[in-house]
Formats: C-alpha cells, structure tokens, sequence
C-alpha cells in the first residue's frame, strides 16, 4: 500500500509513518514544518525517521536513510499547485491527513492559520483526491467540536453545533467538507475525533509537557479551572492502533448504507480512551514519577476551553475491536523516559 500521511514531523504523523514503514508500506510523509512550537523537535523526529535536516529542501522529496520506503516532502498542503502535482506524480492508495494548525488558545489570537491550514489546507488535499483517485481519505478531527455540550460521555450522533474556539470550528468546517466530497464524488472518507494524545515526542503545548518540564525545573504549573478539570488522556501507541485499523478497512466501512445519518461512504468516530481523569490526579502522577512536588498556580477557566472530555468508542471497538491498553501510569512513566533522555535531564 502506498499512503501519503501530512504531518509526519508532527506528533501523531510522525509515530504513524514509523508504524506503517516498518510494517512494510510504502509511505510519502509530507510536512510544512512551522514554527507553532520548536522546530528543533520536528527536526528531530524527523532525524529519527531517517530525514536529515541539511537536505530538507521546500517541494523536494527526500528518500529516509534509514527506511528505503519512506519519503519526506516539505510541503505546505494549502500550496493548491504543487499539492497537486505531488499527487498527480505518485498515485497513492490512501491518504491519512494529520496536518493541520493545532492549539485550542492559540486560534483565539491567531484565527488566520487556522483558516490558512485547516480550511484551505483540507479543501486542497479532498480536491486532490477527487481529481487523481479518489481514493480513501482518513483525517484527523478533535475532540473540541463536543464545544458546550454537557452530556457525557460524549457519542459521535451527538449535535456539535456550538464550538467555543475556532480550532473546534475548523474541525467541524473539516467534516462537513468531507461528508460533501463523499456524497458527491463516492470517496470513502472517515473522521477521527482525538481525545487529548499524549506520550514520548509530544508537543510543547500540551499538558504533560508542561507540566513535567515545570515540576522537575521547581517552576509553578498552571492549573486551570482551579483543578476541576477532567481528560480523557490516551497514550500515543493506543491512538496508532486505532488509526492504522480504520487505515486498512476504511473502504470495507465507509461505504453507502453504512451510517444511518447519510448514504455517503462517510464515518466520523471518537478515539480516545474512555476513561477519563480528573486533572489532579494525572498531576500526583507526575509528581509520584518524578519525585516532586508541583507548585500549582491555579487560575479560572481559560476561553475556549471545557471542563470535561469523555469519549465514547464503542461504535470504533465494534467496528475495529479498538480496545486501549495502556493504563495512565505507564504513559506516563514513557513519557517522563522520554522526556529525560531528549532533554539530557
């Protein structure tokens, strides 16, 4: 099989391409390599998948030098052109698309690069699909389109109409593009709405890495909402399972007749633990782990943000038996590995 992913220098993307080369397939990994956060991370993966940075060159694929069947492109996926022609020249069987301009608090002061990669970006990639397959389309979706509801935990038939950040906006403008290009152009396409990933390579931004960073370096954490917060944390290797499940058999489920909302060969579904963890308890875990106290600043409720995220997955363990294994002590415990060895700490 050979797939494109976007966002291989990224978190997710770039332990799905790892995933899927070593298993065999072939992979074409394509990234634009912002500055959102440290580019020195991306780099890294990016090293550790056998890309170095001194022949990353803008439109240029380079071949990995530790895997023959995987390429990297430095591409920015709202460059409609050369989108286009990366396409039209290698003929893929699949797209998994994970690019996209992540941050909940970040779109309230930046709503431009949402529009620029999460619409335009996606509007791009369906319009290649369509002209030069179509074929499978599989993309990332979040967990923040739920916005204000309050029934949990939440289903994948429940009404997300009302976000409350433009990044969950964009992911809900995301699925109704591809819902679109499903019913007019018979492309299989299906939605994941991620619930807070986390593990070794992680972004900057998220919790667990702030919040080991600031512990073990005796500086204050932000506790948001006074504590009284819940996630549904899931550790990165459980994510990949899922991914790579709805990878192979998207066309045996996205097909006409198999949702009950729509004839369109369109499935969107949570994938997420299903266990929630109150926002205290997953900081006494670091701190058990580390050995040391948090200083905690807490603050209210930031503007965009939910009290809760809970997800309901029994529609993807019926289709896919996704079942995740990893306790929240052992993600954590890999993470904080992780995070000593990268940073020598």
């Amino acid at each position: 099989m050979k797939i494109l992913i976007t966002g291989t220098a990224g978190f997710i993307g770039y332990h799905l391409a790892k995933q899927l080369m070593e298993r065999g397939d072939e992979v074409v990994g394509l990234d634009n390599i912002n500055d959102y956060y440290d580019v020195r991370l991306k780099l890294a993966r990016l090293e550790d998948s056998g890309i170095p940075q001194k022949e990353i060159e803008y439109n240029k694929l380079i071949t990995s030098h530790s895997y023959p069947n995987y390429r990297f492109i430095k591409l920015d996926i709202a460059d409609k052109e050369k989108i286009f022609n990366l396409f039209k020249r290698e003929k893929f069987d699949k797209v998994c698309h994970l690019a996209a301009q992540a941050g909940v608090r970040y779109s309230i002061t930046n709503p431009e690069k949402y529009i620029h990669s999460n619409i335009t970006g996606q509007f791009h990639l369906l319009e290649a699909v369509r002209h030069y397959g179509p074929m499978p389309f599989i993309y990332a979706s979040s967990s923040s389109v739920y916005g204000i509801n309050k029934k949990q935990p939440f289903s994948i038939y429940d009404k997300v109409d009302f976000p409350v950040s433009l990044y969950a906006a964009t992911k809900k403008a995301d699925e109704l593009f591809s819902h679109t290009y499903s019913y007019l152009f018979n492309i299989p396409t299906i939605g994941l709405r991620f619930f807070t990933v986390y593990g070794p390579w992680g972004r900057p931004d998220m919790a667990i890495f702030k919040f080991v960073k600031n512990i073990m370096e005796d500086k204050p954490i932000d506790v948001y909402n006074y504590g009284k917060m819940e996630r549904d944390f899931t550790y990165i290797d459980d994510i990949i399972e899922g991914v790579i499940k709805t990878i192979d058999a998207v066309e045996k489920v996205a097909v006409p007749g198999n949702n009950p909302d729509t004839p369109a060969p369109y499935k969107i579904y949570n994938i997420g633990r299903g266990k929630p963890v109150p926002l205290m308890d997953f900081i006494h875990t670091i701190e058990n782990l580390t050995g040391k106290k948090a200083i905690m600043n807490y603050l209210p409720m930031q503007p965009g943000d939910v009290p809760s995220t809970y997800a309901d997955t029994s529609q993807l363990t019926k289709d896919f038996s996704y079942q995740p294994s990893t306790d929240l002590y052992e993600g954590v415990s890999k993470f904080i590995d992780w995070y000593r060895k990268f940073y020598e700490k």
